[in-house]
């Protein structure tokens, strides 16, 4: 059944305007129409790639005529002065729409993403391990949730070292860092981080003193059998939300203000970058959380008239985080491993103690990965 009932060219062929049964019409221009034709003198067959550039596309292009098939499905396109026949899907321009976007008019989230706290996420995303590699429907739905979520749980993984290496494997690659492709956290004599100490260690984003961020984070644990020593995770777009909601004043120094964060190591490694804590695209989506009291350095980037309401925003923000009703707490058994989206979801760990052994591996990878498992089972 079609969703569109006809198509008219418009502003003296300059665009199209594609009206649906229900619903406000999308507009498209010439040019950008042009730009993102599908066919095989456009597109590359084999991969999709683009054959032209924008300079091929005369400045003066304009739509001559517009006509959509019976089913309302395909519309078909004459492009003059260079002429030029070509179809679009209905659904895919309805897929790709931009009209009636307003850059910068409010705060949004990626309609894929599920905001939760303590109370409202009722189950964790989990999956075992032997199950991710042989079901490839149960990976895809599992890695989905943890898209979706920005954390999950593996289980029936192997207690041994390297095992997270293997978790990457799953949806992704490690990037290897300074730390090696992955490192082991647990407590050491002269730690070069506090995480691989016993403290406790407040809810954080990993590594925001690097430019890209890794922006997965899977932690697997070999051995627990101390006291104490929980995980906790934390919603950072619901915290920033909650900021939004409580001191619009405060969100706004966070998200224009950057912070400075930085990590030196006596192996020549000295690590600098800035960022806002809480980050958002031109258009206003909520892309990101750079939150780690370890790791910020003096923040410079505030004029002198703001420096002092900065910091009760950076209090607020962080008492927020600290409220225990955005918090999920699970104590990892061996063999367990968690997963996080560290552009999103924060980490913190209580303090253990007693004469057991707390040994966890850890890697980093990136989202692009993850995102790209999705997005290729969804286009099979």
């Amino acid at each position: 059944m079609s969703l569109f009932k006809s198509v008219k060219v418009i502003n003296s062929g300059k665009a199209i305007l594609l009206s649906p049964k229900c619903g406000a019409p999308l507009r498209y221009h010439s040019t950008w129409l042009r730009d993102n034709a599908l066919d095989v003198k456009t597109r590359d067959k084999k991969n999709g790639q683009r054959l032209i550039t924008v300079s091929d596309i005369p400045v003066k292009t304009y739509i001559k005529s517009a006509s959509l098939d019976k089913k309302g499905k395909e519309i078909t396109i004459n492009f003059l002065p260079k002429k030029k026949q070509v179809k679009f899907s209905t659904n895919w321009l309805k897929d790709n729409a931009y009209d009636n976007k307003q850059a910068g008019s409010k705060v949004w989230i990626n309609p894929d993403l599920k905001i939760w706290s303590k109370n409202s996420l009722k189950r964790i995303p989990i999956i075992n391990y032997k199950t991710a590699k042989s079901n490839k429907k149960l990976l895809i739905n599992w890695l989905k949730s943890l898209n979706s979520f920005g954390f999950a749980k593996i289980t029936g993984c192997e207690k041994k070292t390297g095992t997270v290496i293997k978790i990457a494997k799953l949806f992704g690659y490690v990037r290897e860092t300074n730390y090696g492709k992955f490192f082991d956290v647990r407590s050491k004599i002269n730690a070069v981080n506090l995480a691989y100490t016993n403290l406790g260690l407040q809810a954080h984003t990993d590594n925001p003193y690097r430019n890209p961020v890794p922006t997965i984070q899977i932690l697997h644990c070999i051995k627990n059998s101390t006291k104490g020593g929980a995980t906790k995770v934390i919603d950072g777009f619901k915290a920033a939300l909650r900021l939004k909601k409580e001191n619009k004043k405060y969100f706004d120094l966070l998200s224009k203000y950057r912070s400075q964060f930085e990590f030196k190591e006596k192996n020549n490694v000295h690590l600098k970058s800035r960022f806002p804590m809480i980050s958002l695209s031109t258009d206003g989506e909520l892309i990101g959380i750079y939150f780690n009291n370890r790791s910020i350095g003096p923040i410079t980037d505030v004029p002198y008239s703001l420096m002092l309401d900065y910091y009760k925003a950076y209090r607020k923000f962080s008492n927020i985080i600290d409220d225990p009703k955005m918090a999920i707490k699970f104590k990892l058994k061996p063999g367990q491993c968690f997963i996080v989206d560290n552009s999103r979801v924060l980490h913190a760990r209580t303090a253990y103690y007693g004469s057991g052994n707390r040994w966890l591996q850890g890697c980093y990878a990136d989202k692009d990965g993850l995102l790209s498992s999705i997005l290729s089972q969804k286009n099979n």
